[in-house]
């Protein structure tokens, strides 16, 4: 009647359909989901910009990331044995060593890079699918998968050539690099920040970790360690990381100063304790 009475006003349009409060739900549900398939996406991407960008110069790629460090502990590992004939655990130096440098490479190979995360990938972060997580998480990722392909090479490789007498056990394998994993993307994720906080740390750091090699218990076993300085070197998590990997290759060791909570719950607060500095920190840290 009112388009009759009123006909240059013309039809009205149709009320817009009104949001149900049972669609809310759904509506998040999908947004979360959405989100969640973007992060991902955006670290696969990041894992394939590494792997492009590791040695991508070099004839060869990313073969050089797993054969440069595999060649580097190879090579210090024959001649570390043979200054050192008769180690303290089992009959081969090459093994014990082995045990020893692989996981104290692998941290300090991990640590750095996680360490790097966010200057690596400045450029990116701009864009609003790129957050310092995936970046974060990617190089953590790339370098876990690297680095366990660097130690199986060596352990297969020394166990194939020499007569090493070991019996490795996988699964305590396995806790020793769940271990390397987790105090190493800790102190990466902690230097993350204070790299990028304080320009006068990471030279800091440099020489903090200069001494660090010596007193990780790659040379010896802890248990030969005099008083008062075992009780020292207990808080160093890596003594606890060579231990670890030391008692899963050569069974007869007892390795009873292995904390699991010390170690994991030493990274699992430092993890936490970075990423919060970091998402309060992380925009002025990438316009710095």
């Amino acid at each position: 009647m009112s388009d009759i009475l009123n006909p240059s006003e013309g039809p009205r349009p149709a009320p817009l359909p009104q949001r149900r409060d049972d669609d809310r739900p759904r509506v998040l549900k999908e947004v979360r989901k959405h989100r969640r398939f973007a992060s991902l996406r955006a670290i696969g991407a990041l894992v394939l910009r590494e792997m492009q960008t590791s040695h991508g110069r070099s004839s060869g790629g990313y073969f050089w990331a797993i054969a440069e460090p595999v060649g580097g502990i190879t090579l210090l590992t024959l001649i570390f044995s043979m200054g050192f004939r008769a180690p303290p655990v089992g009959t081969s130096f090459a093994m014990f060593y082995a045990t020893g440098v692989v996981p104290f490479m692998a941290y300090l190979d991990m640590s750095g890079k996680v360490a790097g995360s966010i200057n690596y990938s400045k450029s990116l972060l701009s864009y609003p699918a790129v957050t310092f997580m995936d970046a974060l998480l990617a190089r953590i990722a790339f370098n876990t998968v690297t680095q366990i392909m660097v130690a199986t090479l060596i352990f297969v490789g020394i166990s194939s050539f020499m007569e090493t007498r070991t019996d490795p056990q996988f699964d305590l394998i396995a806790i020793g690099f769940a271990m390397v994993v987790v105090i190493a993307s800790a102190i990466g994720t902690m230097n993350c920040f204070m790299f990028a906080a304080f320009s006068w740390w990471q030279p800091m750091w440099s020489i903090l970790m200069r001494p660090i090699f010596l007193v990780s218990c790659i040379f010896f076993i802890f248990d030969d360690i005099p008083q008062p300085y075992q009780d020292w070197l207990w808080w160093n998590p890596l003594v606890h990381v060579v231990g670890q990997m030391r008692r899963a290759f050569y069974p007869s060791y007892a390795g009873d100063y292995v904390s699991y909570l010390y170690v994991f719950g030493l990274g699992l607060g430092l993890i936490a304790l970075g990423l919060t500095l970091l998402i309060r920190y992380h925009r002025d840290l990438q316009n710095s």
